[in-house]
């Protein structure tokens, strides 16, 4: 399964941006899908989450509220909707998908069994 994240680029604060993961695998409901974040020097954190039949999301307390991910299965995609963005929002933005059906997803890194090589996100002030 190979991911292919896009969207990212450089905002300034409070701006919104779009990013997409595709795959052609994700017309079907066999994946979980997840979004995480690296910061320079800083461990990779979970953003966002969305479960196998993309009914249920999950989000990190720092992203609640501004954030949101769905499902394009038409088109193959994942989407993250990020809103009000901040100067702490600025990392490489990875997907990352799971081949289990899930009813609540993960934010375990070591549950997914593939990644995407990374979309960065820059906020300015």
């Amino acid at each position: 399964v190979q991911l292919v994240e896009s969207g990212g680029g450089l905002v300034q604060a409070g701006a919104s941006l779009r990013l997409s993961c595709a795959a052609s695998e994700f017309t079907a409901d066999y994946y979980t899908i997840a979004w995480f974040r690296q910061a320079p020097g800083k461990e990779r954190e979970a953003v966002s989450c969305i479960n196998t039949s993309g009914g249920r999301t999950h989000h990190a307390d720092s992203v609640k509220g501004r954030f949101v991910m769905s499902r394009d299965w038409a088109n193959g995609t994942v989407n993250l909707q990020m809103n009000s963005l901040k100067l702490e929002d600025t990392a490489l933005y990875f997907c990352a998908a799971q081949r289990t059906y899930r009813e609540y997803c993960s934010f375990v890194p070591h549950d997914y069994d593939y990644w995407g090589q990374g979309t960065l996100v820059t906020v300015s002030s």
